[in-house]
């Protein structure tokens, strides 16, 4: 069978699988649609996690407050779901109008500018939480070869909160790739759909 919906049967008659080709751009639809709004929502949910994190501490009566302004990692998470949650949310809309316009892609500038923003994001995010975690790592065990010690011995409630935030974040990179694959998928079949149609005339 012909990526673009036409096969050959053996007695070389072409053989069209429209509708094959109509349950696949459905279910990328709704697969991107509801990933792209799942990242939204971790994505909000992450920032707000670590951006309202806070915690108070009385040592040798001076009040000590954790905040994450604190790391400069978790500071750059923020920002990185912030970017994430306004980008997804453009493409949200961007994904509802195609299905009600019944197109998976106007043009090929706006799928490579989409396949581009995907990329964009999948590294930022991804490089965020991989920055974040090993920062976090450091709070929860210390580096006794630098006399770094264990802040979350004492800020215990900051560091889980932190850790939930880190765990929605990567949860958000790990989406972001995934939707790369698929707008990288589409944009190959945008390609051989306009090839197809060019071998036909």
């Amino acid at each position: 069978m012909n990526y673009l919906g036409i096969g050959v049967s053996p007695g070389n008659v072409p053989v069209y699988h429209g509708n094959n080709l109509k349950v696949i751009d459905r279910r990328v639809r709704v697969t991107e649609l509801v990933l792209r709004c799942i990242i939204f929502g971790l994505a909000i949910l992450g920032a707000i996690l670590i951006g309202s994190d806070k915690q108070a501490k009385v040592i040798f009566s001076i009040e000590k407050i954790a905040k994450f302004t604190d790391m400069k990692a978790l500071v750059f998470l923020v920002i990185a779901n912030g970017l994430a949650a306004a980008y997804s949310l453009v493409q949200v809309l961007r994904c509802i109008l195609s299905m009600i316009r019944g197109t998976v892609l106007f043009n090929k500038p706006l799928a490579w500018a989409i396949f581009s923003g995907d990329q964009l994001m999948a590294y930022l995010t991804l490089t965020a939480v991989a920055a974040s975690a090993q920062s976090a790592a450091f709070a929860k065990l210390g580096q006794t070869e630098l006399q770094w010690m264990k802040i979350c011995n004492m800020y215990g409630k900051f560091c889980n909160q932190v850790g939930e935030g880190i765990a929605s974040s990567l949860i958000v990179s790990l989406s972001m790739i995934v939707l790369s694959a698929i707008s990288a998928f589409s944009l190959f079949r945008l390609y051989g759909n306009s090839k197809g149609k060019g071998n036909a005339i």
